[in-house]
């Protein structure tokens, strides 16, 4: 605060310095061009009217140096903010591929105004691609359904279906309008995550009973595969939103028994680490490739295609996944080789 007044202090008398050196300038200007007419002319006035044109004179000048000065300014500032005032009435008509070429050196205001505006329109350009690629990707998951749903309506029109067939065709027809809720159900459940609108009540419990409970629940599914369940969970009390936490565990404990051929084998461990609750969740699954890893959290993204549809996800559940987890202050992060088996972790802080 006092570097501030002191450098304020320091513009002040620099300024009056300035003003002061260009009226004395002026001033001495019109004296020396009045005595050098006068001589011309052989007519010298009164010492009180040379005063007077001396005066009128010395300020006429320094108006019109003062007016040089703010035109060379106004100038110059025109051909310097020019391109950035235009760059931003391009953003802002949606234009986001406009780039600034900043010809200024090491640290200069203008240079770092260029540079934040060029920021500025490459992440509104991210933010537009990928707004663009989700509304491709939820018209793509919801198209699928309503044409196989079109589809198979339009053949139960054939008065020659047998009760077999028309059984089969009705059978599709209300798996793909499940299927069409679930995505519409996991879209707005993201969107309220994501503009963190969603209830969060956090709350002690034990951790560890809510997963076991969830284990049990899935109990059909892993039997009716043959799997191996390998469960290890230390008594552990957390204080967060249960309900939140409880579609993380069951969207992984699905998701491993889903992709786990029959006989496999699915561990859940629990325990403290460092400070932190840890959940694993290992099965011997058919595996993710380096390349899909990166990309298993984004929103529709599907790492095997036809078994996704086949399995009837939405590509959604990962990234409700990661963010109700990023809610809770934790992290998710996934180790995994292809014919191999997936782990996923999770990390949550104890308070």
């Amino acid at each position: 605060m006092r570097s501030k007044q002191v450098s304020r202090g320091v513009r002040g008398v620099a300024g009056l310095a300035a003003a002061f050196a260009l009226l004395t300038a002026t001033f001495s200007a019109a004296f020396f061009l009045t005595s050098f007419i006068f001589k011309i002319v052989g007519q010298y006035p009164s010492a009180y009217l040379s005063q007077i044109i001396n005066s009128l004179l010395g300020i006429i000048f320094a108006g019109l140096v003062m007016l040089s000065v703010a035109t060379f300014f106004r100038a110059e500032q025109t051909r310097v903010f020019d391109p950035i005032i235009k760059a931003m009435e391009k953003i802002a008509s949606g234009d986001f591929n406009i780039r600034l070429d900043n010809t200024y050196t090491g640290r200069h205001p203008v240079g770092d105004l260029m540079e934040s505006v060029n920021n500025m329109a490459l992440e509104l350009n991210q933010l537009e691609n990928m707004r663009q690629e989700f509304i491709s990707d939820v018209s793509h998951e919801i198209q699928s359904p309503l044409t196989s749903i079109r589809g198979f309506a339009q053949a139960l029109k054939n008065d020659n279906l047998n009760t077999e067939e028309r059984s089969h065709y009705l059978s599709i027809i209300e798996a793909e309008s499940t299927r069409l809720s679930r995505i519409t159900d996991d879209l707005l459940k993201l969107a309220s995550l994501e503009s963190e609108q969603v209830k969060f009540e956090p709350k002690p419990y034990r951790l560890d009973q809510q997963i076991r409970d969830l284990v049990l629940a899935s109990e059909p599914q892993w039997l009716d595969k043959g799997i191996e369940m390998a469960v290890s969970l230390e008594e552990v009390y957390i204080t967060a939103d249960e309900d939140l936490l409880s579609q993380v565990w069951v969207n992984l404990i699905h998701n491993s028994i889903k992709f786990t051929p029959d006989g496999g084998r699915v561990s859940v461990d629990l325990h403290r680490h460092d400070g932190a609750i840890e959940f694993k969740i290992a099965d011997t699954g058919i595996g993710i490739s380096d390349k899909d890893q990166a990309h298993v959290f984004n929103r529709f993204y599907k790492a095997d295609k036809s078994r996704k549809r086949s399995t009837g996800g939405s590509g959604l559940g990962l990234s409700i996944v990661q963010k109700i987890v990023e809610i809770h202050k934790g992290t998710i992060s996934i180790e995994s080789t292809l014919g191999a088996g997936t782990t996923f972790t999770v990390s949550l802080p104890l308070e």
